[in-house]
């Protein structure tokens, strides 16, 4: 499979099976400017998958899970790797997950995949694809924790009228890099839901985007993450418009404390010709709670015709507002427990949007422990 470009737009303007397609970065590209090569333990490189990250699947009774080879035809079809780890990724794993909600069912409880992670030393690679046939159902977890060099890509299939939520919750340990493209491909009427905590690692990229395949449309994106001394947590986004009357929402926020905790994050949206009537706004939030941490957010929206309904970002980084402590500590409520409420506040607002129970408590939990430090 060769080389495939999207030649209407400057935002990610090309994408390939093959590893060869893309030149090993250097740092200097774009896509790759705020990420340490040198801590991705030569996943950029193309380093051989040694390692293991073993998938454990607690499945709704309604969901179908099958354990398939390369081979299979499902994989692949939703979505073109657009980057040199994401394509070694597709190239290197040797067994692949998939999903499937038969059409009209209604998952009766969440499918929660465990991504176990059990050597940091060796890089392992891994494919998923979840695939909700039309007017069905579901809401799908991803849970990755442990101590792993890992790289993977996470196509969902949803169908027409088919409604699928997503939570991918990155609890590794301290040693762990983790790479991650997470695409999803909507039918006409279908909604997305895309939830990415990110919470443990030394280095964590995580790339979630969306596609329409028909109008009507509707990827609602949503982020938390809270960034420790010397972690680097990026979170890299695309939606690309390429139908008309489809819409989108993007709200990621975070915060970042001790020296050299560095958050990255990009938001890149393309309405592209073909697609009239979009509607869709994209924000990003940093709260500051320490000296020596570094913020990039950088919101990119790339507009080729003038036929929207609205088209708008936003970005915002900064401190914890002074008057907002004055008035707790007027109230009688000391500064550090001022604090705390203040940060819950800004990340409970979305922590709220969680849907399964058991994860938002542990994200709840995640918070109070950050807190602590």
């Amino acid at each position: 499979m060769g080389l495939e470009t999207k030649p209407l737009s400057t935002l990610h303007e090309r994408s390939s099976y093959d590893v060869a397609d893309f030149p090993v970065p250097t740092g200097r590209e774009e896509e790759w400017r705020f990420t340490p090569l040198r801590r991705l333990r030569d996943l950029h490189k193309g380093a051989e998958g040694l390692g293991k990250a073993l998938v454990e699947v607690e499945a709704a009774p309604e969901v179908k899970v099958e354990r398939v080879g390369r081979d299979d035809p499902r994989l692949g079809r939703a979505y073109v790797p657009g980057d040199r780890v994401s394509a070694q990724a597709y190239a290197a794993f040797t067994e692949a997950t998939v999903l499937t909600v038969p059409k009209e069912a209604v998952a009766s409880r969440p499918t929660v995949l465990r991504i176990n992670g059990e050597d940091a030393g060796s890089a392992a690679y891994g494919h998923t694809t979840v695939i909700v046939e039309p007017f069905a159902q579901a809401t799908v977890v991803l849970a990755h924790r442990g101590s792993a060099t890992y790289a993977d890509n996470v196509e969902f299939v949803v169908g027409d009228g088919a409604k699928l939520s997503v939570i991918s919750l990155q609890d590794w340990e301290d040693d762990s890099v983790h790479l991650s493209h997470q695409h999803a491909r909507l039918g006409r009427d279908a909604s997305f839901t895309g939830f990415v905590v990110s919470l443990g690692g030394d280095l964590v990229r995580i790339a979630p985007s969306v596609a329409y395949d028909a109008p009507g449309g509707d990827a609602e994106l949503y982020g938390v993450y809270f960034v420790d001394a010397g972690q680097h947590l990026e979170h890299r986004l695309l939606v690309d418009h390429a139908v008309p009357h489809c819409r989108s929402r993007v709200d990621y926020r975070g915060a970042l404390q001790g020296q050299d905790a560095h958050a990255v994050w990009i938001g890149d949206v393309i309405i592209r010709a073909e697609g009239e009537g979009t509607d869709t706004y994209e924000l990003n939030r940093n709260l500051v709670l320490t000296d020596g941490t570094r913020v990039d957010s950088v919101p990119n929206l790339e507009i080729l015709t003038g036929e929207v309904v609205g088209a708008g970002h936003a970005s915002a980084s900064g401190r914890l507002d002074d008057e907002h402590l004055f008035y707790l500590q007027a109230r009688g409520i000391p500064r550090d427990e001022a604090r705390r409420m203040v940060v819950r506040g800004y990340l409970g607002q979305l922590v709220d949007r969680i849907e399964v129970d058991e994860v938002r408590e542990k994200v709840r939990a995640a918070i109070e422990a950050e807190l602590d430090r």
